[in-house]
């Protein structure tokens, strides 16, 4: 995350009965001292890594897509080097760059789970990661990561993870669901039912055919939430906190008093109206949001905060919109 004096931090709670951010880094092996760059296209990425590279492929599926992002980075690192010489120190060296989705085009499982472990304690972004057997989709199940997606493909040339986030990644936050969806280039899987439902027990998903149609079979991450709650739970605190940010810097000061704290709640409330029309967040049958924004007063807040200049005294909550996935329809024949 960029420098920031503004943090928000959300849970999501369930209830016990019934709930951009789209530039991928792809992590390359490449000789020589570590890099990060940006590419726009497949040209610029042939500059650097040959098509015969992981990297090149995993950028071909990306910018092969419908709805591909207007650019991708890359990160190299040397196995024999120095310096980086895994994924994991990689991604741990250009967290804070500007990318939210992370694919690995080289990094054998034991490497991807390191990365993926790093990436679930920093609690943002997403690392999208595909598997070819059990035993690799289980050393993600095992740890139930909320922001690692595990995507079964058995084809060893065909890269559905960059696939994946390349069509859907850079899509309006909370405008879709990551299931259903066709990805270009991608063979679907001929999976018996049996088969599909040991993936989906793994938190897992695959591509296949469904009623004719080339389609993911699931959206979820690895500890089974789905892929959307998260995207948009990472967009609001994002947007929530750019959004308060610029408030500090756009006003001569915030004072700590009624003034003040209305630009804060102002602020918070605008992200998550725009929550609503992204469809992050649920509406009433009025069609109204489902959302909260409380605020403590000055006098309601301690006063070594006031005295630090801490505001401590903001808090939010909200409905998620969700989606459907299956449907279960009763009828009757009249006679």
């Amino acid at each position: 995350m960029p420098l920031s004096d503004v943090t928000v931090t959300i849970d999501i709670q369930k209830p016990t009965r019934l709930i951009g951010l789209g530039k991928p880094l792809i992590l390359a092996k490449k000789t020589g001292t570590s890099t990060y760059k940006s590419y726009s296209d497949l040209t610029a990425v042939k500059a650097d890594y040959a098509e015969s590279t992981n990297a090149y492929k995993k950028a071909a599926a990306i910018f092969a897509q419908d709805h591909a992002p207007a650019e991708i980075a890359i990160a190299s690192y040397d196995t024999a080097g120095t310096a980086i010489k895994t994924a994991k120190e990689a991604v741990e060296k250009y967290y804070e760059n500007d990318w939210y989705f992370v694919l690995d085009a080289d990094a054998a499982v034991a490497d991807q789970v390191a990365v993926a472990d790093y990436v679930e304690s920093q609690k943002f972004k997403l690392y999208v990661v595909k598997t070819k057997d059990t035993a690799d989709r289980n050393a993600f199940k095992q740890k139930a990561y909320d922001r690692t997606v595990v995507f079964h493909h058995t084809i060893d040339t065909e890269f559905p993870d960059a696939a994946l986030v390349g069509e859907l990644g850079s899509q309006t936050v909370g405008s879709i669901t990551w299931k259903f969806k066709t990805l270009k280039g991608i063979t679907p899987l001929d999976l018996t039912k049996t088969e599909l439902n040991a993936i989906h027990a793994d938190k897992a998903i695959a591509y296949v055919t469904k009623a004719g149609i080339r389609q993911t079979s699931e959206g979820t991450v690895a500890s089974g939430e789905y892929i959307d709650v998260m995207h948009g739970k990472d967009w609001i605190k994002s947007d929530m906190e750019n959004s308060i940010q610029t408030a500090f810097a756009n006003n001569p000061k915030l004072s700590f008093e009624a003034r003040g704290i209305s630009v804060l709640n102002g602020q918070a409330t605008t992200t998550l109206l725009r929550g609503f029309t992204n469809g992050i967040i649920a509406v009433d049958d009025d069609e109204n949001p489902l959302f909260t924004v409380k605020t403590k007063s000055r006098l309601e807040t301690p006063v070594a905060e006031r005295a630090a200049r801490v505001y401590k005294g903001l808090s939010f909550s909200f409905q998620l919109a969700g989606a459907i996935h299956t449907a279960e329809i009763s009828g009757e024949i009249l006679k």
